[in-house]
């Protein structure tokens, strides 16, 4: 999914992708979110960063909760209101790089973060301080990446090792944050043609203390 990146034309670069007719990561759930579906509370106010084309935004909406979901690029955007309405739920959804984003206090009760790995170091420790700022206490943070490992697959994701996750990075870039799960596995992965073939996979699910 799309939050920007480390290169000079970040909105350009994803609305090249996106701008093809079928969605490029399907338009089912990501795998770990829905095995999450016990996080999500119909009324909950959720936030997705770097939505995409939508896939994630629409099932959360369909379980009932008042979903808003951001990205970058607005070719991606458009894709996903049509999907929304071919689904038959309300997603608010803004066009904007949550790099630079100004992150509303204790607005949401979750915030979800699937592959949003193109921020180099510093802009992910914003984004994380961002996350952590937004979310009402006790709310949480569901988050699925690529580990280091993911550089000896072809199934997506950055080549920057920065731009990958560890453990240790994780624990130490959310303080204020009491981690409920964190797990690195391998899967197939099988998400439109973009996220295809075995990848190295970290999951995480963290609480807001307070």
């Amino acid at each position: 999914m799309a939050t920007g990146g480390g290169f000079d034309d970040a909105e350009g670069f994803w609305d090249r992708r996106f701008a093809v007719p079928e969605y490029i990561f399907g338009v089912e759930p990501n795998v770990f979110l829905a095995s999450q579906r016990a996080l999500f509370a119909p009324g909950m106010r959720v936030l997705e960063i770097g939505c995409g084309e939508g896939r994630n935004c629409v099932w959360l909406a369909e379980r009932g909760c008042r979903v808003t979901g951001a990205d970058i690029s607005q070719a991606a955007l458009e894709k996903a209101v049509r999907l929304a309405a071919q689904r038959n739920v309300e997603v608010q959804w803004i066009h904007a790089d949550v790099r630079e984003w100004q992150w509303d206090p204790e607005r949401f009760d979750a915030v979800v973060c699937i592959f949003i790995q193109f921020a180099a170091p510093e802009g992910r420790e914003r984004i994380f301080a961002g996350i952590h700022s937004t979310l009402a206490a006790g709310g949480c943070m569901a988050l699925q990446g690529y580990t280091l490992r993911q550089l000896q697959y072809s199934s997506g994701g950055p080549r920057d090792p920065e731009h990958l996750y560890t453990p240790e990075l994780l624990q130490r870039s959310l303080p204020g944050f009491d981690i409920v799960h964190l797990q690195e596995h391998d899967e197939v992965l099988s998400e439109g043609t973009k996220h295809v073939g075995q990848a190295a996979l970290i999951d995480l699910v963290a609480r807001k203390r307070g």
